[in-house]
């Protein structure tokens, strides 16, 4: 007996996944789970273009809304919870359908990833204090002595990595370079895996961008944008998010309204080409170019074939 179907729907933002993703589900007895490293997080919902309540109602969907935006979520993060998604589908004999153009999320998911311990929220709050009484440099200092092939790899300014760094040194008691780097990563083994990637043509993408892009304001994105700034702060690090950083410098006056669209519009394209660029690095996806139905067709023949 073959091993159960896992379907990966894959490409960049404004592709088509989500519509297929759905009829895809209803053909074989699946429900999604989203791969999108924005829209895991409550209240991000016009700027992650999460799927709506229709959608959501017509087929289960699962790792949407998983974390507070205040909150750092990782590649490691996804993939722990993703995988016990995956197990809960796999045992009421579900198809699992993962959608979405976060391309680490998705390597982390099927691939895995070095083990590494979860993050301790009271360790980084120490840690948090001693660089505010020591100042910014503290961190590259402190792993330059515990870890110093790590503290090489890590630019002094990027508090984030240098906090995971130290973070992970200290709970094992031994340098983060010094096993977790050379763990191989666990392969997800339970399914056969089929990646389906859209690229339809360029210039049909870039006008839904546009178009895309244009209607997140004109659907209340500042007002969103306002919402989370007043709950979770204006350093919330999920507000650096394609969209949300642009609804920002509306709202503080650095760009005005048409600014702001436009230049979602500029960033929606550029990320396209960012997420065609690694997916087409990655191996054994089956390309499809059209929209809609088309698109259906050939999946269908895909599956069917492999």
């Amino acid at each position: 007996m073959s091993d159960p179907l896992l379907l990966a729907i894959v490409g960049p933002t404004g592709s088509g996944k989500t519509a297929l993703s759905l009829a895809l589900a209803e053909e074989l007895n699946g429900e999604i789970v989203s791969c999108d490293s924005v829209s895991i997080y409550r209240g991000m919902e016009i700027g992650s273009a999460k799927p709506t309540a229709a959608e959501r109602a017509r087929i289960p969907h699962h790792m949407l809304d998983v974390a507070d935006p205040s909150e750092a979520y990782t590649a490691g993060d996804y993939s722990r919870a993703g995988r016990e998604v995956l197990a809960d589908l796999h045992s009421r004999g579900k198809t699992p359908i993962v959608a979405g153009g976060t391309g680490l999320y998705l390597r982390a998911l099927l691939d895995g990833l070095s083990p590494v311990p979860p993050r301790d929220e009271e360790l980084r709050k120490r840690l948090r204090h001693s660089v505010q009484r020591h100042g910014d440099a503290h961190l590259h200092s402190l792993l330059s002595r515990i870890d110093p092939k790590a503290a090489a790899r890590i630019h002094a300014n990027d508090q984030s990595k240098l906090l995971r760094a130290v973070e992970i040194s200290l709970l094992e008691r031994r340098p983060l370079s010094a096993q977790f780097h050379a763990a191989p990563p666990e392969p997800l083994k339970e399914f056969r895996i089929v990646k389906i990637g859209l690229t339809p043509p360029r210039a049909i993408l870039y006008q839904r961008l546009d178009t895309r892009a244009a209607e997140m304001f004109t659907n209340g994105l500042v007002e969103e944008t306002r919402s989370l700034i007043a709950r979770y702060g204006k350093d919330c690090r999920a507000l650096t998010s394609l969209g949300y950083t642009q609804a920002v410098a509306e709202i503080n006056g650095t760009l005005t309204h048409e600014q702001a669209v436009a230049s979602a519009q500029q960033g929606h394209r550029n990320y396209a080409k960012r997420q065609l660029t690694w997916f087409r690095a990655e191996p054994d996806i089956h390309w499809i170019e059209d929209f809609g139905a088309p698109s259906l067709k050939r999946a269908a023949e895909i599956i069917q074939s492999l």
